[in-house]
């Protein structure tokens, strides 16, 4: 059982996501709150396993939450601002969902909660630097998806926070993150294998690659898609 708080200055907001959450048995709301003030009280006295927490609080706002809790719990936010996405994956949220919420994307990052609350896995490797002209992003290994080369670019995606262009070659990265769980599927596609869900033929040259964390499925040719199909049966 997860026992969670949902926090949102919002009460729509919070009714709602308790319609969300009836279809997870798993899921108990133990306490809701609707403040930065009552978000520090309620998962102080609850010590919840989850909190599905809005980012603008009126007079406060989501990321104060959390740095004013120790430890603080797993995290999912839950907005209708896209532009926090970077700085949420930053304070290691276990997920970023938009408003209005999709069942199948709660239903997602309920999972990786619940995950999370097993075993602490082997980390992968020490964060890798994504370097942007205006900032930089200290990314886990574990969260990123896929790398797609883009010129003397690299399109790195981040699992549930879109993507970032890096001024790096693919090879730059190949050479930095683990194989396994990363492959090199092409001349211009990196894959996490761990985060490979679904693998579909749409014809002879083409496969659609469905990967956790990733909106929309990533296309391979018919080389990539057998040297993709080989590694995995190979794990």
């Amino acid at each position: 059982m997860l026992r969670a708080v949902i926090v949102d200055d919002e009460p729509l907001a919070i009714r709602a996501m308790r319609r969300l959450l009836l279809a997870h048995p798993e899921v108990e709301v133990v306490e809701t709150a609707d403040s930065l003030a009552t978000a520090l009280e309620a998962i102080g006295r609850t010590r919840p396993d989850v909190v599905l927490l809005d980012i603008e609080l009126g007079a406060g706002d989501g990321f104060e939450v959390i740095a004013r809790l120790a430890p603080a719990p797993r995290v999912i936010f839950v907005t209708a601002h896209p532009q926090h996405a970077v700085q949420a994956f930053a304070v290691e949220a276990a997920d970023y969902l938009l408003k209005p919420v999709r069942p199948d994307r709660l239903a997602e990052a309920l999972a990786r909660v619940a995950r999370h609350r097993g075993p602490a896995a082997a980390p992968l490797g020490p964060p890798i630097e994504l370097r942007m002209p205006s900032r930089t992003v200290m990314a886990d290994p574990a969260e990123v998806a896929a790398l797609c080369a883009e010129g003397d670019f690299t399109r790195v995606h981040l699992a549930g926070q879109g993507s970032l262009l890096i001024l790096r070659t693919l090879s730059h990265f190949e050479a930095l993150l683990p194989a396994p769980p990363f492959l090199r599927v092409g001349r211009s596609v990196l894959l996490n294998l761990g985060r490979v869900r679904r693998v579909e033929a749409e014809g002879r040259n083409l496969t659609h690659v469905t990967i956790e964390g990733m909106e929309a499925p990533l296309g391979l040719g018919r080389v990539a898609a057998a040297r993709l199909r080989a590694a995995l049966s190979a794990r």
